[in-house]
Order: structure tokens, then sequence, then C-alpha cells
């Protein structure tokens, strides 16, 4: 797809603002009800999913130039969906996509940032997204044993994941990962050292061609290697080879379940048991990769009705965030004996964003703590003890914002919890 392609989304928004917030119904109390952290951050309505969809319909219309406040506004988002997701709870329309293809746009023509510029550098040379690190890939798994999937036959893998393989405080769920598939009597293989990006977060940043270079890089290693479920632990990579891999014909038959997913049906079938009790209450705050992004992608072929009402033959079907992943790990927490599960405000298809996503991060990291604040301050609210969640960007993000702000939460990720209460 490309921006023209969104020309009518784009012109059907009527800046209603529904995309700033949470549906109405969905408000539990007078605060928290943002949707959106690029409107709550920066307090112009450009910033918001409307105000960037009437910026992709004047670029079209070759009314504005690619200057730096404009570029300001096209990069300073998270990419989280909370807009589109909130605005389709009434409309039939896409938010997400025009946003993502004006990054594209801005990047096919050379107005990149260099702080993105130097991620997507690392990726075209060493097959990874964290310049500057001296770390081996492989390094986590300290002496574990597995398949090698790049020179033996395996049907099943684990997917580290590059925030995940370079950071070593989440070496830990790695490994605790691995071991509860052992455990269970997986045969699991990896790649170590080889393994490659997913690419996802590159499509994040405005790089579509190197997502899809990625995509074709990784389906062949996977073809040859016989490979027919992969799991991962990070939401991003999770909706790179679910939802992207699959919206550019690359997905085949693969089936992509995150860790939790494949572990919670391992605890269905018996093969494992939380035997032993943590007595903790616990908020879960959904990743936007594995919960109102990570449901299938819907393939459709069709034309819309010109009018001035949007009917499309044969009928179009949204994604609008029901399907994520949502309950799944919230299973596993309760699932585990003495845990007390309670929730934040915003949750599931409506959660709010940890601060992580769309290179922000690295572009600006001053509005990515911003986010992450916001998020804790509300699990603090709860009275929770701790706040788990699923994917390494997240923990990350939230062990942050917890140490530079004295908060007295802590932080796991869902196997961490499920590791120490079954090994």
């Amino acid at each position: 797809m490309a921006l023209e392609q969104y020309q009518s989304d784009m012109e059907t928004c009527c800046r209603c603002s529904a995309c700033k917030f949470i549906p109405l119904e969905k408000v539990k109390g007078y605060q928290p009800v943002n949707i959106c952290p690029s409107i709550t951050y920066n307090d112009f309505h450009a910033y918001s999913g409307g105000g960037r969809m009437g910026i992709g319909v004047a670029i079209l219309e070759n009314r504005l130039e690619f200057t730096d406040k404009l570029l300001d506004v096209v990069y300073n988002c998270m990419t989280c969906g909370g807009c589109d997701i909130s605005c389709k709870y009434a409309m039939d329309m896409e938010v997400l996509k025009p946003i993502l293809e004006t990054r594209i746009r801005c990047v096919e023509n050379g107005y990149t940032l260099p702080a993105l510029d130097r991620l997507v550098a690392s990726l075209r040379t060493k097959g990874h997204m964290i310049p500057g690190t001296k770390t081996k890939r492989g390094d986590w798994m300290e002496g574990r044993v597995t398949k090698d999937y790049t020179t033996e036959k395996c049907e099943v893998i684990y997917h580290a994941g590059c925030r995940t393989c370079y950071n070593e405080d989440m070496w830990k769920v790695a490994q605790n990962t691995i071991d509860l598939l052992q455990k269970a009597g997986t045969d699991i293989g990896i790649a170590g050292d080889t393994e490659s990006c997913c690419g996802g977060r590159a499509y994040q940043m405005g790089y579509k061609e190197d997502t899809v270079k990625q995509a074709e890089k990784n389906m062949a290693v996977y073809k040859k290697a016989g490979v027919k479920i992969l799991v991962t632990g990070c939401a991003d990579c999770y909706h790179a080879f679910k939802v992207l891999y699959d919206e550019y014909g690359l997905k085949g038959n693969l089936e992509v379940l995150h860790t939790t997913e494949y572990l919670a049906r391992l605890l269905s079938e018996g093969k494992m048991k939380p035997g032993k009790t943590i007595n903790m209450t616990v908020t879960y705050h959904d990743p936007c990769h594995l919960g109102r992004l990570g449901e299938p992608y819907i393939h459709w072929e069709g034309k819309q009705i010109p009018g001035h009402i949007r009917i499309f033959k044969p009928p179009k079907e949204f994604r609008r965030g029901t399907f994520g992943i949502y309950e799944t790990p919230r299973e596993i927490l309760r699932s585990i004996p003495g845990i007390n599960l309670v929730e934040m405000q915003r949750t599931k298809e409506y959660a709010w964003c940890c601060g992580a996503g769309g290179g922000v991060t690295e572009s600006n990291p001053e509005f990515a703590a911003f986010i992450a604040g916001e998020r804790v301050r509300e699990a603090e609210n709860t009275g929770a003890e701790a706040i788990a969640t699923a994917c390494p960007g997240c923990e990350t993000g939230f062990g942050k914002s917890i140490n530079e702000n004295g908060s007295r939460l802590k932080v796991y990720d869902v196997i961490e919890l499920l590791h120490a209460a079954v090994i």
C-alpha cells in the first residue's frame, strides 16, 4: 500500500478528536482518559491521529514542505495504534496505516532522523538494531544446550529478538523461557549468534524496504530448517512475524506464537504446573504490538463504491484491536498460586503505551520517559506491588522510569513470574 491509497480514509477524518481519548463507554473515572501519547505530550492538534491525517492529505496535494517542524510531528509518534483503535470504535477508516505511510514517504524522499538512520545502518550491516554493542547475539544462552535451527531441521524455534539479546537485564527472560520449554519436553531450536532482526522496528520508523528484506531473509532460513512454529517473547517481533510478514505475503504457513501463548498451551496440556506460591499483588500492562496491534492481518481485495458514504464491495473488515493477545498473559498470572491480579483503568485495546515504540526511545528519550512515567503512575494507583508485562521494550522502559522516579513498584515479565512458580 502507498499513501495515495489511504487518501479517502484521511479525507474522511472530521476532527472529532476520538483519536485522542479512550471511548466514552470505556471511561472509568476523571483520570486517565487519554489514549494518544503524542497529543498528550505536545498538546497541539497536529500531533494527534486526526492532525496527521490532515498532514497526509496536504502532502499528497503538495501543500506542505518537509520542514524540520513537519518532521518533528511525523516522528514524534510511538505508532502505538491507540488513535486508530479509538477512532474505529465508531468509524470504518484507517488511521495508523496512513500515519505509517507518511513516515515511509519521508524516508523514501530522504527526510529522516540521524538517530533512526544509525539504527537502520546497524540493521543493514550487522543484522540488529542496537548500534555500538559489544555483546554477541547468542551470549544470553550462558551454556544452555538446544538445537541450532540454522544447521538442523527444527519444527519449533525461539526468536529472542534484538532488545533481549543485547540487553543483559533481559537475558533472564530468554533463559527462563528456554528452561520452561525444556522442562515441558519441547524440542526447541535457536539460532544463537546467527539470529537476525525481525525488521519490525524498522517498519515503525518508516524503513519499509529494510523490513521486507529482513522478512525475505528470515523466511528463507525458516523454510530451509523446516520451521512450523516460531515462538518469541518480544511484542515487536511478534507483530512483525505475525502481521507484517503476512501483509507482505511472506509469512506462508508459519505459526507465530508469543511465549505466553505457547506456554499457556503447555500448561493446559499438563506439561508443567505452577506449584510454588508467589504472594504478590500484580497489575498487567498490555504491550501495544501484542495487544491491539497483534491481531491477525486481514487480507481484502475489492473497491470502495463512489459516494459520500464509505461502502466497500465486498464488505471490508477492519482490524479494531479486539482479537489481540489479552487474556493469555492474564491467565498465566492467575494460574500462579498467591498472585492477586488487579487492573489499571486503561487496559487491553485501550491500554496506554509504554513509550518504547516507533523509534522515539532513540530520537526523543524525554518524550519516551514521559510516556513510561504516566503508565507507572497508573500502575501505582492500583495498589499493586509490581507491574508485569510481556515485552522487553516495555519492561526496560518501566524499569528505567521506576528507578529514575523512585517508584515503589517492581517490574517483571510474565515469564519470570511463571518460572519462579514452576522451576
